[in-house]
């Protein structure tokens, strides 16, 4: 009788630690999932955009990007302080298979001048120096940048938001793609914002992607 008890019990011991060791606990933080899942549905989204039918015809077709940083309601438009704003964009948009300008090649045919009043709405001149250049669609970006001290954390905090048009040399919108993004960052704060423009620009890149190959060739 005492060893059908034991029996009984070493049992009743080794199926409660199997099914312990079956049993895990999560130790993810809920916020932390949730934002897996969002970036999940984000990649799956741009990955979407990027899968639009495009005619060869019309990834053949040049495109000129134009990118500027908004300061105190000015727009500025440096060739050497914005490179990695511009190869954001640009070098996201070659990989996506269209045919952009280089930085150089722009500013051969085009004055900063006349960069600066395109950025600044002064359409014109812009819009004839594309057609110089053979270009049949301009890309228009502004990126406004915003650091600051918050006050509460006590830590440096960045904020970008960009605004991209896409048009033909005759002016005909194609695309609109705008995003936000911000952080806290250490003492460069203008690397993070390059950093938070690198985590938007796939998303504004996709949709600019897919309206230029729907809308590209209905003239």
């Amino acid at each position: 009788m005492m060893h059908t008890a034991i029996a009984f019990l070493l049992s009743l011991f080794v199926v409660t630690v199997t099914q312990a060791q079956g049993f895990k606990f999560s130790n993810e933080d809920p916020a932390e999932k949730a934002e897996k899942a969002r970036e999940a549905d984000r990649q799956v989204g741009v990955q979407w955009l990027l899968a639009t039918p495009c005619k060869a015809r019309i990834k053949n077709q040049r495109i000129m990007v134009l990118i500027g940083e908004e300061r105190n309601g000015l727009v500025y438009a440096s060739q050497l302080s914005y490179d990695p704003h511009f190869n954001a964009i640009n070098d996201r948009l070659k990989a996506a298979g269209l045919r952009t300008y280089t930085r150089e090649e722009i500013y051969r045919q085009i004055t900063q001048a006349v960069i600066e009043a395109y950025l600044r709405n002064d359409t014109a001149g812009a819009l004839n120096a594309a057609k110089r250049l053979a270009a049949q669609y301009i890309l228009r970006g502004v990126i406004v940048t915003q650091a600051g001290r918050n006050r509460i954390v006590n830590v440096n905090q960045v904020s970008v938001s960009m605004d991209f048009t896409l048009t033909d040399t005759d002016g005909r919108l194609i695309s609109q793609a705008s995003a936000t993004n911000e952080s806290f960052a250490g003492r460069d704060t203008t690397q993070m914002a390059l950093t938070l423009i690198n985590e938007k620009a796939d998303e504004v890149v996709a949709k600019l992607y897919s309206d230029y190959c729907q809308k590209a060739d209905a003239r």
